[in-house]
């Protein structure tokens, strides 16, 4: 079972989480093959926070089954779902219900992963949650973000916004929750730019910071403590 927080979020519903997101974000699953082909020789403690329905943690255990999970989400019902994806006695997996900024950890963990979870938060509380993170890791040890971003420019912002919209009409998403879509950024959502990104990630201490990953309005970071 998983610890209970005060904090919670549920944005989908998450039963029907996993189709609903690679309708909304192109390449999705590139983003789990992106990490799993980096940390694929890496140590063995791993925590994923926003874990979701625990579909990272699913694909690397068919790879290698000596990981052991930690997997952290702020919604209930999303750990529940993974809970059901995954034998969690036979794979040694831990569910808490807890957000990055809340993470109490030291030096614990030799891989972080943060997908699609770091862009609701403000600065401050981006900055809060990258230190939390960087404290759970060991020496070594790799945090790997993918976040929703910000362009360069307006005019950058404003041609990406255009071909994400085609992404979403071309993968059957109605006006009403294109609009919805549209509408969260910035106020629900609220991306920074990769140059963002990669300041904050050498502000709270890592000593190597890199882009991993980019494709229309989302990329992969990759840092080493």
């Amino acid at each position: 079972m998983y610890k209970k927080s005060t904090y919670n979020s549920n944005l989908y519903d998450s039963s029907i989480y996993d189709k609903h997101i690679e309708d909304v974000l192109p390449f999705y699953s590139q983003y789990h093959e992106q990490i799993i082909d980096l940390v694929n020789t890496y140590k063995q403690d791993a925590i994923d926070s926003g874990c979701g329905t625990g579909s990272l943690a699913k694909k690397v255990l068919e790879k290698r089954k000596n990981v052991r999970f930690t997997l952290s989400d702020p919604s209930e019902s999303m750990l529940q779902e993974a809970e059901k994806k995954l034998d969690a006695k036979e794979n040694k997996i831990k569910f808490i219900n807890m957000a990055s900024h809340q993470f109490e950890f030291e030096e614990e963990f030799d891989i972080i992963t943060a997908v699609q979870c770091h862009h609701y938060y403000t600065k401050d509380e981006r900055k809060k949650a990258l230190l939390k993170c960087y404290r759970a890791l060991r020496k070594d040890g790799i945090f790997l973000c993918f976040e929703n971003i910000k362009m360069s420019s307006e005019i950058s912002d404003a041609l990406a916004m255009k071909r994400w919209i085609k992404f979403l009409q071309k993968h059957g998403n109605s006006q009403e929750e294109i609009q919805k879509q549209i509408d969260r950024r910035g106020v629900e959502t609220l991306p920074i730019t990769v140059e963002n990104h990669l300041e904050m990630l050498n502000e709270v201490g890592f000593r190597s910071v890199d882009l991993l990953w980019v494709s229309y309005l989302q990329a992969g970071f990759f840092a080493v403590k």
